[in-house]
């Protein structure tokens, strides 16, 4: 029997401030961009400087859960604030999202 490691490659995006209508779209551009890379196959959202966030926000992680799904590679969250925690609790979406507690358990 054949061991293969496979060593996916991880694009790191670090959003700050608000995730909301002024921004959303300019997000989910950028986890397309990441999505896009040649030989992607997890996108991290690292939410540590992310104050804020609003529906439409919300709407842009989950577009991008998505895309992930379809283009079947990974979108990853990490360093979630208790508060926006709560907010993916309420709506269910803590059980479809991958939630990491930092990101330092992709860098091992």
């Amino acid at each position: 029997m054949q061991t293969i490691l496979d060593n996916p490659r991880i694009t790191v995006i670090r959003p700050q401030g608000y995730l909301n209508a002024v921004n959303a779209v300019k997000l989910e551009r950028e986890l397309g961009a990441a999505f896009n890379k040649n030989n992607n196959t997890i996108v991290l959202l690292n939410l540590e400087k992310v104050d804020f966030i609003d529906s439409a926000g919300l709407m842009a992680l989950v577009s991008g859960v998505r895309k992930a799904n379809v283009l079947e590679q990974r979108l990853c969250f990490c360093s979630v604030a208790p508060s926006h925690r709560i907010i993916f609790e309420l709506t269910g979406l803590d059980k479809v999202f991958e939630i990491f507690d930092a990101e330092k358990i992709f860098n091992s």
